[in-house]
């Protein structure tokens, strides 16, 4: 498939694996790469050892790296850390990425910012951002209200003629030929490629995606506040119901009143893979999940659906 993304970024294939912390290690980026994508790894809320053990593991593969920007201004040394192994794009979510696009721009690297409002994208155009990524609330982990459906279109009229890539319940082929016809140049594709073999996380999180149903998801605070991270009120994370969340949703107050216990088994539950506790990012197109599967298996089927379902009828 042939985009404004894939001449932009020198791919094959307008996929690109999302930064997703602690999940996207430079093995699954790397995979995603070989099968014609591009693989970003996900330096989410910041550690320098995880993230140069991660670029290692990626090889000679080339990748990108994405960040939960407002955490760089915590540790600044972060950004340079990524910078050093030229990393073919970098990408920033939530905050202000402006103080660090002159850095992107040393090392020729695309910059990608994400957003999850029209206002945003034009935030982003106007601050020079390369590729903007429109995240509708589908989507699995930390994002906003809209749909992708209209979202996307909304973001492709305003910032023309950035590319646009579509995020937020892209799971198959199916979701790269929709996102096509409402303009995107692309996708990012998260769920999917959690479940994947590649992918870091405990194999029981995989397994709770692959028997998960979208009408089961929810976006919540309640992870962020028992993992003690202070983001904004209005920026909730989408999950599948487990018993954690369907104990705390909705009292949070509660939770506050009991946070120091809540927080000691929330880590041994995690140590231990318990995702009746423990939190898996998940979107609502884990009804399109069935397997773990190498990833390079994922986006090759996904691409060769879409270009079936591309192709000029007749």
């Amino acid at each position: 498939m042939h985009t404004a993304l894939t001449d932009l970024l020198a791919i094959e294939h307008p996929v690109l694996l999302a930064p997703m912390g602690n999940v996207s290690g430079g093995a699954l980026a790397a995979a995603v790469t070989r099968a014609g994508g591009l693989g970003l790894i996900g330096g989410g809320y910041g550690d320098a050892d995880w993230l140069k053990r991660e670029f290692d593991n990626a090889g000679d593969a080339r990748v990108g790296v994405g960040f939960i920007t407002w955490s760089l201004a915590r540790q600044p040394g972060l950004l340079d850390l990524a910078l050093e192994r030229n990393p073919a794009a970098v990408m920033f979510s939530f905050g202000d990425f402006t103080p660090f696009v002159s850095r992107v721009r040393d090392v020729d690297a695309a910059l990608i910012c994400q957003v999850q409002t029209l206002a945003q994208a034009r935030e982003a155009a106007a601050a020079g951002a390369d590729v903007i990524v429109a995240q509708g609330t589908e989507g699995g982990g930390h994002g906003g209200a809209r749909t992708t459906f209209t979202l996307v279109p909304a973001v492709v009229d305003a910032v023309a003629p950035i590319p646009v890539v579509a995020a937020g319940g892209v799971a198959d082929g199916r979701g790269l030929a929709a996102a096509t016809m409402l303009g995107a140049a692309g996708v990012l594709v998260g769920t999917r490629l959690f479940a994947s073999v590649e992918a870091l996380g405990h194999t029981n999180a995989k397994l709770f995606i692959v028997d998960s149903e979208g009408d089961e998801t929810l976006r919540t605070r309640v992870f962020d506040i028992v993992r003690g991270y202070d983001w904004p009120e209005h920026v909730t994370g989408r999950v599948p119901l487990n018993r954690f969340a369907a104990q705390w949703h909705g009292r949070e107050a509660a939770l506050y009143a009991d946070l120091a216990r809540q927080q000691t088994l929330y880590r041994e539950a995690t140590e231990q893979g318990d995702t009746h506790t423990a939190v898996v990012f998940a979107g609502e197109a884990v009804d399109m999940i069935n397997a773990i599967e190498p990833a390079q298996m994922i986006v090759e089927r996904m691409i060769a659906e879409a270009d079936r379902l591309l192709q000029p009828a007749g």
